[in-house]
């Protein structure tokens, strides 16, 4: 458990932050980047979970908990020997796997490409969808500028953003609510 007795501590101030290794870093930095763009999908969620309930909305706060280990994950630059960080595992991207194939399983198939909204559920699930993608990118980018993230920290941005567009047709009442797209209509 994390203790915050102060919320502000100035260090700050001068743009840069530390990373859960204590390593100062540009809050401009694409590490820093990736897990703010995580820690905006969860509050992308979090807005999503005011209008679920039940299995559904304990799914998704499975998620953000995950959410916030993930971004713990991105935070802490692997090194070698390291035996205390707080790392993504496989357990964690099967269990995805298997809630968006269980979802899936209960929707109709898809005759259209679909427009985020229809439920206030499901336009929040799309604006997370949207934002885990960002987060994604930004974590390649990481990757091609020579930094390590680990590789389950990788395939779980990947499928989360699966996870979630299935979470919002799901949240569209199975499907029944969903606003398709309609090609060159208002041409």
């Amino acid at each position: 458990m994390v203790t915050l007795n102060k919320i502000y501590t100035r260090t700050g101030d001068a743009g840069t932050t530390r990373l859960a290794t204590g390593q100062p870093v540009s809050k401009s930095s694409l590490r820093v980047e990736a897990y703010g763009a995580v820690d905006e999908a969860n509050a992308c969620l979090g807005l999503a979970r005011l209008h679920t309930e039940g299995e559904f909305d304990a799914m998704l706060a499975r998620v953000q908990n995950e959410l916030f280990d993930l971004g713990a994950d991105l935070a802490t630059p692997p090194q070698d020997g390291e035996t205390h960080a707080l790392r993504m595992v496989q357990s964690q991207i099967d269990r995805l796997e298997h809630e968006i194939d269980t979802m899936n399983a209960q929707l109709p198939p898809l005759a259209s490409f679909i427009l985020p909204g229809g439920t206030a559920a499901a336009a929040h699930l799309h604006l997370a969808r949207t934002v885990a993608r960002r987060a994604e990118r930004i974590a390649v980018a990481l990757v091609e500028a020579g930094e390590t993230v680990g590789p389950e920290a990788m395939k779980y941005l990947n499928r989360l953003s699966d996870f979630l567009f299935v979470a919002a047709r799901h949240a569209n009442d199975r499907g029944a609510a969903e606003v398709f797209w309609s090609s060159g209509a208002t041409r």
